[in-house]
């Protein structure tokens, strides 16, 4: 009887730490609320327009994420009442980390100058697509 016992709780256990979410998809769903919730604070009339890289080519796409992360450096709240939340945003938005091998990047390397410049609120949205 005991043997059972130990053997159904083993079970429990490895089937729980099978289900479990990874801290990475934790992660990038909590940066994609975020840059959600920047898009609903930021200013986006008389605002810097910013290069916004898209197109992007898989296995490529460290420079798009360095981008983007410059990029938000450049936003600004829409309303002084939102300074708080927005600037504990970019701050999470900014903890992103992407790194990818970079082995069929050749042809493909971009500097973020070379994309299109665009709203803000353009620029956020190419970022929550880069993140899906």
């Amino acid at each position: 009887m005991k043997r059972m016992i130990i053997f159904c709780m083993l079970f429990f256990c490895s089937t729980m730490m099978l289900t479990a979410t990874s801290p990475r998809t934790v992660k990038y769903k909590q940066i994609q609320k975020k840059i959600g919730d920047l898009k609903s604070m930021v200013k986006d009339e008389d605002a810097e327009l910013l290069h916004t890289p898209e197109n992007l080519v898989e296995g490529c796409l460290s420079t798009a994420v360095t981008c983007f992360k410059k990029g938000v450096q450049k936003l600004q709240p829409a309303r002084s009442q939102d300074n708080a939340a927005f600037t504990k945003a970019v701050r999470i938005v900014n903890k992103l980390t992407y790194i990818d091998s970079g082995e069929h990047c050749e042809s493909y390397k971009k500097t973020c100058e070379s994309y299109k410049k665009k709203t803000p609120k353009e620029f956020l949205k190419g970022f929550e697509n880069l993140m899906q």
